[in-house]
C-alpha cells in the first residue's frame, strides 16, 4: 500500500513538474513575442522627455511614471500587432531574425491579435489618467498613437509595406514621445524639446531601419515594400550611418542650454562599432548585433542626455 502511494504521490509529483515547466515555456515565447529587445527603446524618449521637465522645473514623478508606462505598452501592442499582421500575411515564414508567435505557430493568430489589443488596452488606461491630469486634447495623440502601432502592418494598406514606417516611427515613438511627456508635465513647447525628440527619432528609426536592412531580401520576397527595399542595401545602409551620427551634432547643438549634455559623447564608440558591421556588408543573422546595439543605443542616449540635462540644472544653476 505505501508503494502504490508513493508511486502515485512521485506521479502527480512529475506530472505537476511537467505542467510547470510547459507553463513556463509558454511565458518565454509570449515574452519573446513581446520584441524585448525593442522595448528599451520605447522607454527612452519618455525617460528624456521627463528629464527636460525637470531642466525647466517642472517634473512630475507620477505624470514621468505614466508616460513611461503608456510608451512601454504601445510598443508591446505595435509589437503583437505586427507579428499579428504579418504572420496571417505570410511575411514572416521566411525570416532570418527571431521567432515570430503567427510564423512559428507557437500561438494563434487570434491570441496574438488579442495580446495586442491588451497591450494597446492597458496604455489607452494609463494614457487615460494622464490626459485627466494634463490636457483633454491629449486623447487624440493617444489614439492616432495606437493607430500608427497597428496600422504599421495592419488594415488593407499598411503603410509599412509602403516604404512609410521610418517616418512614423520617427513622428510617433520619437518625436511625439518626448515632446509630449514634456508637454504633460510642463504644459508648454520648447526648442530643447523639439531638438531632443529629433535625437530620440532619429536613433529609434535607426533601430528599424536596422531591422529592414536585414530583412530586404524576405521582404522584396513578400511584397512587402519597405523604404530599405526602396532604397536598396547600400543606400539603406548609408542612411542607417546618418541617422546614427546626426544626433550627435543636434546634441551639440543643445549643449548651449545643457553643456553637461555632451556627456553623451562616449557613446561614439560603441555608435561607431554598429556602423563598422554595417559598412562591412554583413547579412542576414549577421545584422541581429546591429539591432540590438542600436536599440540599446536608444535608451543609452537617453539616459546620458538625461543625466546631462538634470546635472546641468543642479551644479551649473541653468
Amino acid at each position: 500500500m505505501l508503494t502504490l502511494i508513493s508511486d502515485d504521490l512521485t506521479s502527480l509529483s512529475s506530472r505537476n513538474g511537467r505542467n510547470a515547466m510547459m507553463k513556463l515555456e509558454k511565458a518565454k515565447i509570449w515574452i519573446e513575442g513581446s520584441r524585448p529587445r525593442t522595448l528599451p527603446a520605447s522607454v527612452g524618449p519618455a525617460i528624456l522627455g521627463g528629464a527636460l521637465a525637470y531642466g525647466v522645473g517642472g517634473f512630475s514623478p507620477l505624470k514621468e511614471a505614466l508616460a513611461v508606462v503608456v510608451a512601454l505598452f504601445l510598443q508591446i501592442g505595435t509589437n503583437y500587432a505586427n507579428d499579428y499582421s504579418d504572420g496571417v500575411r505570410g511575411t514572416d515564414e521566411k525570416r532570418s531574425g527571431p521567432r515570430r508567435l503567427v510564423a512559428s505557430k507557437s500561438a494563434t493568430p487570434s491570441q496574438v491579435k488579442t495580446a495586442a489589443f491588451i497591450s494597446f488596452g492597458v496604455a489607452s488606461l494609463f494614457g487615460l489618467v494622464l490626459v485627466v491630469l494634463s490636457s483633454w486634447w491629449l486623447i487624440f495623440v493617444g489614439a492616432f498613437s495606437i493607430l500608427a502601432g497597428w496600422y504599421y502592418t495592419g488594415g488593407k494598406r499598411p503603410y509599412g509595406y509602403l516604404g512609410f514606417g521610418e517616418v512614423f516611427t520617427f513622428i510617433f515613438f520619437g518625436l511625439v514621445e518626448t515632446i509630449f511627456t514634456f508637454y504633460v508635465q510642463t504644459s508648454r513647447f520648447v526648442f530643447d524639446d523639439i531638438a531632443a525628440g529629433t535625437i530620440e527619432g532619429m536613433l529609434v528609426t535607426a533601430v528599424l531601419v536596422a531591422n529592414n536592412l536585414r530583412d530586404i531580401p524576405t521582404d522584396r520576397a513578400s511584397n512587402k515594400i519597405t523604404l530599405a527595399v526602396r532604397l536598396g542595401d547600400s543606400r539603406t545602409r548609408v542612411f542607417y550611418e546618418f541617422l546614427m551620427i546626426a544626433p550627435y551634432v543636434i546634441t551639440a547643438v543643445m549643449a548651449l542650454s545643457y553643456p553637461l549634455v555632451l556627456i553623451t559623447f562616449v557613446t561614439t564608440i560603441p555608435t561607431f562599432e554598429l556602423i563598422k558591421v554595417v559598412r562591412a556588408k554583413k547579412v542576414g543573422r549577421d545584422l541581429i548585433p546591429v539591432l540590438v546595439g542600436t536599440s540599446k543605443m536608444v535608451l543609452y542616449n537617453s539616459l546620458l542626455l538625461s543625466a546631462g540635462v538634470i546635472a546641468s540644472k543642479a551644479f551649473l544653476n541653468l
